[in-house]
């Protein structure tokens, strides 16, 4: 049995519900990521992802220098921990429409896993599994 804690990424980046999309885009930017971990504290509230940022704030007329990320965010987050099977991660990214699980261990947040990270874990010669792989381009 693969676990989660296998391959989750662990360079987490995290903001508060009260940053703006534009201070997210660039910590994206910046570190070549596609979402950021919203807390409040230790606590993990929501995920929001260049998506969310694009199409509830951007095409939503929202201004991105005075939005919130808390007016975006996504709030139903399913997690797991690092001792999950790798499979039933799988499953629950299915069952819930999500693309990414943070990983968390005695309340606080140690990782994430994407659908990109379990292709690469996975299947290594989908090409999921081959772009997810791959530098990113920007």
């Amino acid at each position: 049995m693969t676990t989660v804690g296998e391959f989750m990424t662990t360079r987490l980046i995290t903001m508060d519900g009260n940053d703006t999309l534009t201070a997210a885009a660039q910590e994206m930017r910046d570190r070549a990521i596609g979402d950021v971990i919203v807390t409040d504290g230790d606590d993990v509230v929501g995920i929001v992802t260049d998506r969310d940022i694009t199409v509830r704030g951007v095409a939503e007329h929202m201004n991105p220098d005075s939005s919130r990320l808390n007016q975006i965010i996504s709030h139903d987050i399913v997690t797991v921990n690092q001792y999950d099977d790798a499979v039933a991660a799988a499953d629950l990214m299915r069952t819930y429409g999500v693309r990414r699980l943070p990983v968390i261990e005695d309340g606080k947040l140690i990782g994430l896993v994407s659908l990109g990270d379990l292709a690469v874990e996975r299947e290594p010669q989908s090409v999921l599994a081959d772009i997810s792989a791959d530098e990113p381009n920007n």
